[in-house]
């Protein structure tokens, strides 16, 4: 009953409100702060920073060994990490690498060996401006195409096979209904 009575004075529904002005004001400008963070971090970098296509990854018992690995959702029971290997969510260590010991671990990767696949997919990364520009690696560059792709994605937000949400070699599944 008091609480009713208070929310009733327009002092106080003032000061509801300014603090929402306020929440709004600030929120917003954050939003704009990071957007141009994010503009001039693309425009920074630089442009032409062609992907290393051969790159030696360290496996095994070596002294480079990589302690953390960046890894992939590949659907509901699939996994790929960073050095090419695909296994089962129960396969994964901690450090977000695959248990390239366990049975049904694979490892997989395109390593194209013809100068003109390598310049041609060069001149592609060029074309896409943005979407390549914060692209790093081989990890990233498979990420962004197989999120970006049409034999992955259709009507630009939708998997084509959303239970297995995974890229697809040469045979994609069929289009969904709309």
């Amino acid at each position: 009953m008091v609480l009713r009575r208070l929310l009733r004075r327009r002092w106080v529904l003032g000061v509801v409100f300014g603090f929402s002005l306020i929440y709004f004001l600030t929120s917003t400008l954050k939003q704009e702060e990071r957007s141009m963070r994010d503009r001039t971090l693309l425009e920074a970098r630089e442009s032409d920073h062609p992907i290393a296509w051969k790159v030696k990854f360290n496996l095994g018992n070596s002294s480079g060994q990589i302690t953390q690995c960046r890894n992939s959702i590949q659907g509901k029971s699939l996994l790929t990490d960073e050095l090419g290997y695909v296994c089962e969510r129960k396969d994964l260590l901690v450090n977000g690498c695959c248990n390239v010991n366990a049975p049904r671990s694979g490892q997989y990767r395109v390593t194209p060996s013809q100068p003109l696949l390598e310049h041609f997919l060069n001149r592609a990364a060029e074309g896409f401006g943005n979407l390549f520009t914060a692209v790093e690696d081989h990890f990233e560059l498979c990420l962004a195409k197989c999120r970006t792709s049409s034999q992955s994605v259709q009507h630009e937000n939708t998997y084509r096979n959303p239970p297995a949400k995974y890229c697809y070699g040469e045979s994609p599944p069929e289009l969904l209904p709309i």
